[in-house]
């Protein structure tokens, strides 16, 4: 396999980034997942082919709360994991809202300043895909408020309580 020729590799190298960042860094994913800093850190480096074994994505997962290696896995697969919860109320429908609108415009920026020169170093396109993981996360929690809000007949943004 050439690591650098696999939009896949790059997906799953790119999630493991950001689970390892969600863990608290490469020293607390280490300990968290019972592995060696240096393996975390070649983990972490998008240079190296490794990926992480499937006993640390569980626990890095679980220490985190994200889901993000098990969505990118089953992503690649061409599949979706669906969660049942998520209750939505005004504030949080304001609060994903605005982060949404929030991490669009760090895209944007982002993009902007990566396009500027007419060039798309490896450094630039790792920011905007920290940039696109921020938003897809940010509209996956804005689909959770909405889809909870059209469970319970709607929402009212003014007052708290069903529309």
């Amino acid at each position: 396999m050439v690591p650098h020729a696999n939009a896949r590799h790059f997906l799953l190298k790119a999630k493991q980034r950001d689970l390892i960042a969600a863990a608290g860094g490469i020293e607390r994913a280490a300990e968290v997942c019972s592995y060696s800093k240096s393996v975390v850190g070649r983990w972490n480096n998008l240079d190296s082919p490794e990926l992480m074994e499937l006993p640390a994505i569980f626990a890095l997962e679980e220490e985190s709360g994200r889901f993000d290696m098990s969505e990118a896995i089953v992503a690649v697969r061409g599949r979706r994991l669906a969660d049942v919860e998520a209750v939505a109320a005004n504030g949080s429908l304001m609060a994903v809202h605005a982060d949404a609108v929030v991490r669009m415009g760090e895209l944007m920026t982002e993009g902007a300043m990566a396009f500027a020169d007419g060039k798309l170093t490896p450094s630039e396109s790792g920011r905007i895909d920290r940039s696109l993981a921020a938003l897809v996360d940010a509209l996956s929690e804005y689909r959770k408020v909405v889809a909870s809000a059209r469970a319970a007949g709607g929402l009212s943004v003014v007052s708290s309580g069903a529309a």
